[in-house]
């Protein structure tokens, strides 16, 4: 699909549900109609500022709509994001704008580590206030970077420990969601509990999400509070959440069994998910928890739900568009929605992943039913 812009994919999808509410935030509510207009007029103010298709924008927002709003109002421009988490210390995130040469660095200002550069400014589709700052590029291109349609480049510690931006392309997106949604099955009559960091979960799920109608419910803030409140509020059928969230609704007291009375898929992501978890989990509601294996460089290949109570570190099978396969133990994955490069330094898929295999670095054991259980990982901590 070449040159499809995954923002622009979305807004004609969400004309067959304008009215559907499609991001719910306390007593925030917009429509579907109302997200597009909102994300297009940002994106027409942020063009105004000087943002132009290829520019690597460096994004720091508090999870919120906001977030979202602006996300896909720089995707629509073809301009690539990267995340910046606001947990991130005032000397990394200026480590970070120089390794990744961006061209712009766009802040809300109630959690940037130190006054950024700019102009304020806060529009009517705006609750918070930002600052665009922008630099001149400090170096040439890296060959074949423009080619690529780049649309996020999230930071991360790969699967060799050493620093590395992974470049997915607005194709890979595509290819992504459709390969996870094989197994979460996210439909415009979903409604998804959100609690996770945006900063590093975005791409396979909110995107996902917003691609096929979903209602997305954003209750990550205060914990539990917020989330216990959705879950009495709203008819969740989706809940996408760490361990420690679900751990966390476990002891929580006051809250019943009928509180999950329209869920179907209880997903468990971010940190493998510990069996005590899992079990209690179930004890009290009644609903087993589905844990997914996320990579950032392949995707979701794993979206494993275990027969009650049978939680013993198995990820089960693939989803249908991916295989697997051990080298000396390691871990191995080929299929659709594959990274397109690492950043600094750079270096093409094709040249790290000639045959289309990628090591994820992580220890495993291949069962006699065909089911993978992960076992450890060679260098630091275990993908999640």
């Amino acid at each position: 699909m070449a040159h499809a812009n995954i923002a622009r994919t979305l807004f004609r999808a969400a004309e067959a549900w304008a009215d559907k509410p499609a991001l719910i935030a306390g007593d925030r509510i917009l429509t579907y109609g109302d997200f597009v207009q909102a994300a297009g007029r940002l994106a027409a103010e942020l063009e105004r500022r000087g943002m132009r298709p290829g520019d690597r924008v460096a994004f720091l927002c508090a999870d919120s709509i906001d977030y979202v709003l602006l996300s896909l109002a720089i995707l629509s421009l073809d301009a690539a994001i990267v995340p910046i988490s606001p947990g991130l210390m005032l000397d990394e995130c200026a480590a970070l704008l120089e390794h990744l040469d961006v061209r712009h660095f766009l802040a809300d200002v109630a959690v940037a580590p130190d006054p950024a550069a700019g102009e304020p400014f806060r529009t009517p589709d705006l609750e918070r206030t930002f600052r665009l700052a922008s630099f001149a590029s400090r170096r040439p291109e890296p060959a074949g970077y423009a080619e690529l349609h780049p649309a996020f480049i999230r930071f991360s510690s790969g699967t060799t420990g050493a620093s590395k931006g992974v470049v997915l392309s607005h194709e890979t997106i595509h290819a992504r969601t459709e390969a996870a949604n094989a197994g979460l099955k996210i439909t415009r009559d979903d409604v998804v509990g959100w609690v996770l960091s945006m900063s590093f979960h975005f791409v396979v799920t909110i995107l996902l999400f917003l691609r096929k109608g979903a209602t997305i419910v954003l209750c990550g803030d205060p914990l539990p509070q917020a989330l216990v409140a959705a879950l009495q509020t709203h008819p969740l059928t989706v809940l996408y959440a760490s361990p420690i969230h679900y751990r966390l609704l476990s002891e929580t007291a006051t809250l019943e069994p009928s509180a999950f009375r329209a869920l179907r898929l209880a997903v468990s992501t971010a940190i493998q998910l510990p069996e005590a978890i899992a079990r209690r989990f179930f004890e009290r509601f009644g609903r087993p928890l589905t844990e997914a294996y996320g990579i950032i460089e392949v995707g979701l290949p794993f979206i494993h739900a275990p027969a009650a109570g049978a939680y013993d570190g198995r990820l089960g099978r693939p989803l249908p568009a991916y295989e697997i396969r051990l080298d000396d133990g390691e871990v191995q994955i080929r299929g659709p929605g594959m990274f397109d490069a690492y950043f600094s330094p750079w270096q093409l898929r094709a040249d790290i992943a000639p045959d289309g295999w990628f090591r994820t670095g992580d220890l495993g054991e291949l069962l006699p039913d065909g089911e993978l259980r992960l076992l450890g990982r060679r260098k630091a901590v275990i993908n999640f």
